[in-house]
């Protein structure tokens, strides 16, 4: 064994202490020779995986990348180790998987309703704005973390840092509970897709009563879609405190759900990828489709014109940065694990840059389709509900010329039926003032603004705005299949994701279960299906509900928090740039630093905050069906839904501390005084064996203050940083 002194030429070697794990706390005051003595430090052969941490974790400065891409190009081996972790197929299986479960269904009609009760272009560039400062940056830190470290969200968070590995536990069982309740919205599209092979539309007319030609009064006073929704979909019961057993007809669609999830999984990234052609490529292929026929269609242009008109008060409203950046995170998906569990299985060479960025330009354009598609939609229906209220107000007239109480010379022309649009206009623009003041107090105000804004607040649930869409267009059948493929696959998609970060994990944790992959698979599938059958039971989608909008939303900005303060100011966010130009081989920008280490957290703990005193002041509602006056009614949560929901929240976060305590019990602190400074060290002494329950240490050897410390105290001594 050699000592350091007798190797200061060497500039570039770093002899590395053995894991931390196995040894005691290090004082800086002991000599480089004694602690090699003492076997405490060992010089060993490092692998592959070891020289990349050493060389990386000393790069301090933005000027040291030429010198780092040298040291790559001239000492790294240009080829990586096999290892035993399977891997995507190629480039475009990972890009479609990461794509797939950043689209889900809130990009389809979550985003264009914030868009239009949120300023409209203004949403849209206060959008743009956080998805590319903040978005792209933490989409970037996530995938990074797992492709340089090889493995799930619980042991990223562990290596990176292990008074957080919570974290990554946390982040697991986010997945688990969004995974729950997700795949009922995907049993409900699969549903709506079988019932869509029938002519007419189940959805399209009211019922008919048992044993007479009548229809059903309580679906007569409301939309035939809403009834078909609330009465035969969820067979919805008027309150949430009112239970019931699993539904049939939902139970077997989400056995199905979970059957194609499971299938699509069986056998890791490779029959994963496979389905994701499908599952990724048709939704877009379908969106491009629905939006060349919605801008065909009358009215499309006044729906665009006011997506596109931005509002600017809208800029300096609290509540709408505050919608938005919600929509951002819930549309993005970090915080989940996914992310950094799908870059796991990718090579380290891999530029992540770009992903980030692709992924985000997908996100959007699947977002911005969407919204176009739906303005268009929502002006031609109120287009088309304008002119019916131009067409009343002809008839009234009409009626009440008849009746004598107005003028002959009030009567409407006859040529107002075939374009009421432009004729009404001219019509009352044309008659006198008398008599125009007489026919005024019996006609309705018709304003086509009015009416976009009643089609835009349309039902309370987005799958039932989405039957209404059908029958816009001819052929209401074809396109109901289109539209509810388009809602399954999204569905589908983000599912494959949500169990990428279940899965992955748990074979991480526990490797012995990559042998059984497919036992694994079936694992979890069935006993998730279990948990899933609560939310389709008669009051389950009021809990769908419940999570959906006021629990899922603090864990993960609470995850995401302790990723960026990990990563940025616990790893050190220059030092994870340093990691990165080495795995990559080319520099990356240093805005990347800047963003981890200041705005991404203010803005994170500003929508933490806003997010947590808005659930706190506000009274939590939910939407459901009152069969009285066959109508959607907004009713309070219960007391003990709230609590439900609180104890939901620090059930998930609970991993954090709790594991924090862990690592601290386990640790043993010694506090040693360094003669030449009187600077006190900690240094933890972990007591578990395993290599992932801490940091690596890492020894940089510095040739000036070995050599200052020589002269100074004729000895030499073991600088640490």
């Amino acid at each position: 064994m050699t000592s350091v002194s007798e190797n200061t030429e060497a500039q570039d070697e770093r002899p590395q202490i053995s894991r931390p794990s196995d040894f005691k706390s290090l004082i800086t005051t002991t000599s480089a020779s004694q602690l090699l003595k003492s076997d405490l430090i060992t010089e060993e052969p490092m692998s592959e995986e070891q020289k990349f941490d050493t060389v990386s974790s000393y790069i301090w400065s933005d000027e040291d990348n030429d010198e780092i891409l040298e040291t790559i190009h001239n000492d790294e081996p240009k080829e990586e180790a096999p290892t035993g972790r399977p891997s995507w197929a190629n480039k475009t299986e990972y890009l479609l998987a990461q794509v797939g479960f950043s689209v889900g269904l809130s990009t389809i009609w979550r985003f264009p309703y914030l868009c239009f009760h949120n300023g409209g272009g203004s949403f849209l560039i206060i959008y743009m704005l956080m998805l590319f400062l903040v978005g792209v940056p933490l989409l970037f830190l996530e995938m990074a973390a797992g492709q340089r470290m090889r493995q799930g969200s619980i042991g990223v968070w562990k290596v990176i840092s292990p008074w957080i590995g919570g974290v990554g536990y946390t982040s697991f069982m986010v997945c688990c509970i969004v995974g729950l309740y997700y795949s009922v919205l995907m049993a409900w599209s699969l549903f709506y897709l079988v019932q869509s092979f029938q002519s007419p539309l189940p959805w399209s007319m009211c019922p008919l009563l048992r044993n007479s030609s009548d229809f059903d009064p309580e679906c007569e006073r409301t939309a035939p879609t809403t009834y078909f929704w609330y009465r035969n979909v969820l067979k919805a019961t008027d309150e949430i405190e009112i239970g019931g057993l699993p539904v049939m007809h939902l139970s077997v669609s989400l056995f199905m759900t979970w059957l194609i999830i499971c299938i699509s999984m069986i056998k890791g990234p490779k029959s994963t990828g496979t389905m994701l052609y499908v599952s990724v490529l048709l939704p877009y292929f379908i969106l491009f489709c629905l939006l060349i026929r919605s801008l065909m269609l009358e009215g499309a242009h006044f729906g665009l014109k006011n997506l596109l008109a931005a509002k600017v008060p809208a800029l300096y409203s609290v509540q709408v940065w505050r919608r938005t950046g919600n929509q951002l995170f819930l549309s993005m998906g970090p915080g989940f694990g996914s992310f950094t569990a799908i870059s796991s299985y990718i090579p380290r060479s891999n530029n992540c840059v770009m992903d980030a960025f692709v992924v985000a330009l997908l996100n959007l354009t699947a977002s911005l389709t969407a919204t176009v598609f739906v303005f268009a939609i929502m002006g031609h229906l109120a287009t088309e509900n304008n002119e019916k209220c131009y067409l009343r107000n002809a008839e009234t007239v009409l009626y009440l010329i008849a009746s004598g109480v107005l003028p002959a010379e009030a009567h409407p022309p006859d040529s107002m039926y075939h374009d009421p649009s432009s004729i009404y206009s001219t019509w009352l623009k044309s008659l006198p003032k008398q008599t125009k003041d007489t026919v005024l107090p019996y006609m309705t105000n018709c304003n086509i603004a009015h009416e976009l804004k009643e089609v835009m607040e349309g039902p309370g649930v987005a799958i039932v705005a989405f039957t209404n869409i059908t029958s816009v267009f001819s052929g209401s059948t074809f396109w109901a299949i289109i539209i509810f493929v388009l809602l399954a696959s999204l569905g589908l998609s983000t599912m494959i994701g949500i169990m990428q970060g279940i899965v992955t994990p748990l074979q991480d944790t526990f490797s012995s279960l990559r042998k059984y992959t497919n036992l694994l698979t079936v694992g979890v599938c069935v006993p998730m299906y279990l948990g899933s059958l609560i939310f389709v039971t008669s009051s389950g989608s009021y809990y769908v509900n419940l999570l959906d909008d006021y629990w899922v939303s603090l864990p993960l900005f609470f995850i995401v928090i302790l990723e960026n303060i990990a990563m940025a100011w616990i790893y050190g966010a220059r030092r994870f740039l340093a990691d990165l130009i080495i795995m990559l081989g080319h520099p990356i920008s240093p805005i990347y630093r800047w963003l981890w280490c200041f705005l991404s957290p203010f803005v994170l703990l500003v929508l933490f905050v806003s997010t947590l005193l808005h659930l706190s002041l506000k009274t939590i509602t939910y939407l459901a069906w009152d069969s009285n006056i066959s109508n959607e009614v907004i009713r309070i949560y219960p007391s003990w839904a709230k609590v439900l929901l609180i104890i939901l929240i620090i059930i998930t976060i609970l991993p954090v501390p709790a594991y924090f305590l862990y690592t601290l019990i386990g640790v043993d602190f010694t506090v040693s005084m360094i003669h030449s400074g009187t600077t006190v060290i900690f240094k933890p002494e972990a007591k578990g064996n395993s290599p992932k329950s801490q940091p690596w240490l890492q020894v940089r050897k510095s040739q000036k203050k070995i050599n200052k410390m020589d002269k100074q105290q004729g000895k030499t001594s073991l600088p640490y940083e």
